[in-house]
Order: structure tokens, then C-alpha cells, then sequence
């Protein structure tokens, strides 16, 4: 019953983060990874002392199991795409399902990327039980700083009717617009290199 609650801490700790002025990504390389961002992230989220239950700690353990090659949880997914910049981690109980991404994007003047944490909260036989919680969060990082700084969502307003889906493949994030558990439509906010449109 713990985890269920999962995302709805989350999303408390993200509003607590978006606080947070700047978070340092360590990394090995020429350039950064989803890896390297993620576990940044992670972390930060980690030691922020109002989260108190230490929400990030499920998707930390499984960047851990998975950096050592071990299998994950009963119940957990968990899907590291590095040469498309996503993370995925999925945790099911029953009929309920959270679900976490996290995802890049290389910014068109070459100097920054923005990273983006989506908490798509509990959904119950696919429909979103509390979207209000939902947690779709940005941060833009500067090549030359290797800081990532929080900013607000890059072009649009995000809407808590609705949820996201970030890209796996392509730039794009899908929109998924309810409305007392039915689906009322979908829209594609378009990435060009800097913001998103509609």
C-alpha cells in the first residue's frame, strides 16, 4: 500500500524541487546520458528533507539494480534507452499502475539541453485516478556549467486535466486531454529546438 502512494509524494516532492535553484550533473564522457541526468535528479530529489519517506528512492534502487545488471522488483519496469535520452520506470498492484519518465532534449543553439520529469500518478485500469498530482517538471542544462536549473514548462501551460506522454522516439509529447474518466481528445506539443507548440 506504501508504493501506491508513490506518486502522489513525488509530486509533492517535485513542487519542493522546483524550489531548488540548481542541480549538478555529474557524468563520464564527452557529454552527458538520460542516465547521468536522471540520477541527478534523483538524488537531489532525495535530499530534500520536506519529501521525508524518500519517494525517489524506488526509481534510485532501480538505476542501481540496473547499473549492476540485476533483475528488478516483482511488479517494477524499468527501461533505460540511452541512445534515445529516455527512462521509464512502471510499478502494477492489481489494477493500479505509476508511472515515472524522464527524458532530454538538445536545445537548437547547441549550448543547452532540457530535461523533463513526468509523474504520471495512479491510473487504475488505464483511467487517472488523481491527475491533480500529476508532476510534469523541466530543467535546462547549460553545456558549459553542467548545472541543471529549474524553468517553467517551455512554451505551453501544463494543464491537470490532462496527461503526458514524453517521447521515447521523436521529440514530441503527446497530450492526453479527460474528462470524468473518458478521454476527451489528444494533441501533439511539437518540439523546435526550444519550445513546444501546440
Amino acid at each position: 500500500m506504501k508504493r501506491l502512494t508513490l506518486a502522489m509524494i513525488v509530486a509533492c516532492c517535485t513542487l519542493a524541487l522546483a524550489a531548488q535553484d540548481v542541480i549538478k550533473v555529474n557524468y563520464r564522457g564527452a557529454k552527458p546520458t538520460i542516465s547521468d541526468f536522471a540520477w541527478a535528479f534523483v538524488v537531489a530529489v532525495d535530499n530534500i528533507e520536506e519529501c521525508g519517506d524518500k519517494p525517489s528512492n524506488a526509481i534510485k534502487e532501480a538505476m542501481t539494480r540496473h547499473r549492476k545488471g540485476l533483475p528488478q522488483e516483482e511488479n517494477e519496469y524499468f527501461v533505460v534507452d540511452e541512445k534515445n535520452g529516455y527512462i521509464l520506470y512502471e510499478f502494477k498492484y492489481e489494477n493500479t499502475e505509476i508511472r515515472m519518465e524522464m527524458c532530454y532534449w538538445n536545445e537548437a543553439d547547441g549550448k543547452h539541453k532540457l530535461f523533463a520529469f513526468n509523474n504520471l500518478a495512479s491510473l487504475a485500469d488505464g483511467v487517472p485516478l488523481c491527475t491533480e498530482t500529476s508532476g510534469l517538471t523541466f530543467f535546462r542544462y547549460d553545456n558549459a556549467t553542467k548545472i541543471m536549473t529549474y524553468c517553467a514548462p517551455p512554451g505551453f501551460d501544463v494543464d491537470y486535466s490532462s496527461t503526458y506522454a514524453l517521447p521515447r522516439a521523436g521529440k514530441h509529447i503527446t497530450v492526453t486531454n479527460w474528462n470524468e474518466g473518458r478521454i476527451t481528445g489528444t494533441e501533439t506539443l511539437k518540439w523546435n529546438g526550444r519550445r513546444f507548440s501546440h
